[in-house]
């Protein structure tokens, strides 16, 4: 069997799976499904023993399937009782009040582009109870002073660091689609994070002896402080440098980042297995150099890679890598070549054995999925064209070696020998010599450029589905813009870190090869730009289903067995046409939206502190009215200081419900938190129509208003007394009155549109206050509704009671942000709300809240609850 690593894997990766979704109704015996493997090897051994073969291979598949569940139980088993995160959630520790945190630096600060971000290892907290032990990561953030008697003072990894600071364990946004931004974290063992506002709340507890990755993580500290004053002149090289050598994304402007995405090669801002084969290869070619053995050179190599994988951040992905280098060099060792296939296997086996919950990172599956797409398809098709002809230029004077070519390559290489004479004869003398490396080289070099553009259009197609299931995105120029992106990768990494090891010893010679580098990164940021300005070189799609996905992995594998074993060209065409096909499909999503046909639904997303609202019509019109947005965001040297929540949080919503365009975008007025996503939703979606209310001067309203304009939006103006109809259902707008335009934004600007269906009607009160409902209700403006989105997020400047009266819901939904610092909602509010018997909904506590009527009746539901 020539992949005899592929059936322990995807057993035991399969338990892994069966566990996790078995202990989502009961949590499972560990005892129970350890016995049951050890039955099933010893029934496999015996059936071995008399020769039956399938009930052996039976028996062995049910052994690694329990082994598998028994790893996932031990894995959940193993969190420790008093992770900080949990003792916070079970109210043990109080999170409303600052307390006093303590443990070790892992890394040096962190510069950010706004201040300093601290990682600490926690092993005790002081509160008025006294000093609790504890466990868990926490993720400070300072945000620099204008006073420098406010910094922290300096610290450096393996520090003993104590800090007074309130803390929030790490929460996801309740909305289906949603990122699992905790999960993501905890990888990286962080439970908490906080924002350390004065330097001084922070002090040095003490300076215990450093550990070896201590040592590690201040030699990364002393490169990044090498890197800035390297590249202090060049800001846009020195961020590149700093992401692809050490894994600092904090410096790379936004902009840069989608560039990069839209071309297919941010994999190379993200440290994986292009900069470990690229720092191997390196070696491994320095020791040849060197003529060191195979032996010391496969160890040297080994050394730097594992050197490597210490110092750099964002560990997990260099570590599969590394892990993955490591299994291929052993094999060298003793003189076997291993398949790329079987190498990702045991790399991958191991994995999952010490961390079984690594089977639902997306990193994890994005790595194995390109692994696996070079060994199943490229690697065969290389082996079976350029490889001999590439491998027959090696010794090629030699002609005792012909034999162990195949009849045609022996032909190539007669061939080759003549055209060098031919070259030579009519070279000078002096010159003669060089007549073979005037030819051969060349065709080394086409061999090698042609195999890299095959493998990044197969590594392309090979990995569509993840990326179009993680990412929502097809980057068509991908193929041709990983080209000059793994060339000049292979050239800076190694060259990066001999800059970084030269700047230990002489700031001259480290100045010297920074200027060559930089010209690297600025030929890589320049081919980059470049492709990413081709007309649809990027486009997003909703994700395909795992049924898609299936199929397209079906002919994936049925394409890599016809490969392999020479099934012949039908088959082959076959498969191909297949793949193909389910890759277009995929590309394009010719699907319609997962909308509910026949009713009205309106959906109340969770994005924190602000306001997001989906629309869905009857006959499948849509509206999404605002689009979220994090107060308190700023940008620094193009960089945003929070996340986006138009493309990190409300997009991923849209697709989730399979949707590609949007017929209306509503904006109700010009607040951070209701505009901040809307231009992600211009870049994301096809969007029919923007309806806005007053014009405002401000700079992020006029932001927006340029991206509508520039994907070609028209905009509607809408003021109080102007109706529209969408699908059956009837709106009419309460507010504002009048479309002057404002130099400020003011909550009182808001678009308030009244929604009929039927016997059912919705009221979208955006964020009027206290006046606009005086004057709406002053006007007799019908507010009779249903369901009601409460104005302001609960704010007591907004639901009076003669408005409330006046409403009279039956249900209400409050958009308001966790724990957020304006006391939202205010308790006058929702006592108010209550006592009216209104049935009220917080996306703080019960996620994206969606309302659903046929005209008759109205129903309400949570994401994170049970339907009410």
């Amino acid at each position: 069997m020539k992949l005899p690593s592929l059936f322990p894997v995807a057993f035991f990766a399969g338990g892994i799976l069966l566990s996790i979704e078995l202990n989502k109704s009961a949590p499972l015996n560990s005892r129970i499904v350890v016995f049951a493997a050890l039955l099933f090897l010893l029934f496999g051994y015996i059936a071995l023993r008399r020769n039956y073969v399938l009930a052996a291979a039976l028996f062995a598949a049910g052994a690694w399937l329990s082994l598998g569940m028994a790893a996932s139980h031990l894995e959940r088993a193993s969190v420790p009782p008093n992770l900080a995160s949990t003792l916070i959630e079970s109210g043990k520790l109080d999170a409303e009040t600052a307390l006093r945190w303590r443990g070790r630096l892992r890394a040096d600060p962190l510069q950010l582009p706004w201040g300093m971000r601290y990682e600490i290892n926690l092993d005790e907290v002081e509160s008025s109870a006294g000093i609790t032990p504890v466990a868990g990561g926490l993720r400070l953030t300072y945000y620099n002073a204008e006073s420098a008697s406010a910094a922290p003072p300096p610290a450096h990894a393996g520090d003993r660091i104590e800090a007074f600071v309130r803390v929030r364990p790490v929460i996801n946004y309740g909305d289906p689609g949603s990122f699992d931004f905790r999960g993501y974290l905890a990888r990286q063992n962080i439970q908490l994070q906080g924002s350390l506002r004065n330097g001084q709340l922070l002090s040095i507890a003490g300076r215990p002896r450093l550990t070896l990755f201590d040592e590690f993580a201040r030699v990364r500290g002393r490169f990044l402080h090498s890197l800035n004053d390297l590249f202090a002149s060049r800001p846009d090289e020195g961020a590149l440098a700093r992401a692809m050598l050490l894994g600092d994304r904090s410096f790379v402007e936004r902009d840069r980042v989608v560039d990069f995405q839209k071309t297919g090669v941010y994999h190379v801002l993200v440290l994986a297995g292009l900069h470990v084969g690229a720092l191997a290869a390196f070696f491994l070619w320095a020791g040849r150099r060197l003529r060191l053995a195979l032996f010391p050179r496969i160890l040297l190599t080994l050394l730097a890679l594992a050197s490597y994988a210490c110092i750099v951040e964002d560990r997990p992905p260099i570590l599969r890598a590394v892990l993955m280098a490591a299994v291929f060099l052993s094999a060298k060792l003793i003189y076997r070549r291993m398949d790329l296939i079987n190498v990702a296997a045991i790399s991958a086996l191991v994995i999952l054995a010490a961390l079984p919950s690594e089977i639902t990172d997306a990193s994890f599956l994005l790595s194995f999925s390109a692994v696996a797409t070079i060994g199943a398809i490229a690697a065969p098709c290389i082996a079976r064209s350029s490889e001999p002809y590439r491998l027959a230029l090696d010794h090629l004077s030699d002609s005792t070696r012909d034999v162990s070519h195949a009849p045609r390559v022996i032909q190539f290489r007669l061939d080759m020998r003549a055209a060098v004479a031919w070259i030579s004869a009519r070279l000078p003398r002096f010159a003669a010599r060089f007549g073979s490396g005037l030819l051969v080289q060349p065709f080394r070099a086409a061999f090698y450029f042609w195999e890299i553009i095959f493998i990044s259009a197969i590594l392309q197609l090979g990995m569509l589905p993840p990326l179009a299931y993680y990412f929502h995105r097809v980057a068509l120029a991908g193929p041709f813009a990983n080209v000059p992106a793994i060339l000049l990768t292979g050239l800076a990494v190694p060259i990066g870190f001999l800059t970084l090891a030269a700047s230990l010893v002489s700031r001259a010679l480290a100045g010297w090869m920074s200027t060559l580098l930089g010209l690297i990164f600025a030929m890589l940021d320049a081919s980059v730009r470049w492709f990413a300005g081709l007309h649809a070189a990027s486009y997003r799609i909703p994700g395909p289903s795992v049924g898609l996905m299936a199929v397209f992995i079906g002919f994936a594998i049925a394409l890599s067995a016809a490969l392999r074993l020479r099934w012949g060209f039908w088959r082959a065409s076959s498969a191909v046409i297949g793949l193909v096909g389910a890759a277009a499909i995929i590309a394009t999503h010719p699907f319609p939206p997962r909308l509910t046909p026949q009713r009205l639904e309106l959906t109340v997303l969770d994005v924190g502190q602000g306001d997001s609202l989906f629309l869905s019509f009857p006959r499948g019109r849509t509206m999404l009215v605002d689009g979220g947005g994090e107060l308190g965001n700023f940008h620094s040297g193009g960089m945003r200081s929070g996340i986006d929540v138009g493309e990190d949080v409300v997009s991923p919503y849209l697709w989730s419900r399979g949707l590609k365009q949007i017929d209306v975008v509503a904006l109700t007025h010009a607040h951070e938190d209701h505009l901040g996503g809307l231009p992600s939703i211009f870049e994301n979606f096809r969007v029919g129509e923007l309806w806005v209310g007053r014009d405002i001067q401000s700079a992020a309203y006029r932001q927006v208003i340029a991206a509508a304009r520039a994907h070609g939006v028209p905009i509607r103006h809408l003021k109080q007394g102007d109706s529209f109809s969408e699908d059956g259902v009837s709106g009419s707008v309460l507010w504002p009155d009048d479309l002057s335009e404002g130099q400020t934004a003011k909550n009182d600007d808001s678009l308030v549109m009244r929604l009929t269906d039927g016997a059912e009607t919705l009221l979208l009160a955006g964020d009027i206050e206290r006046p606009s409902e005086r004057r709406i209700l002053a006007e007799e403006q019908p507010v009779a509704v249903n369901f009601l989105k409460v104005a302001h997020h609960g704010s007591k400047t907004s639901t009076t009671d003669p408005f409330l009266s006046a409403a009279h819901p039956a249900f209400a939904a409050i958009s308001v942000g966790r724990d957020n610092s304006f006391g939202h909602p205010s308790p006058e509010v929702t006592e108010r709300l209550e006592a009216a018997g209104v049935r009220v909904y917080r996306t703080d506590r019960d996620g994206a809240i969606t309302a659903s009527t046929d005209g008759s009746t109205l129903s309400v539901s949570t994401f994170l609850h049970a339907p009410k």
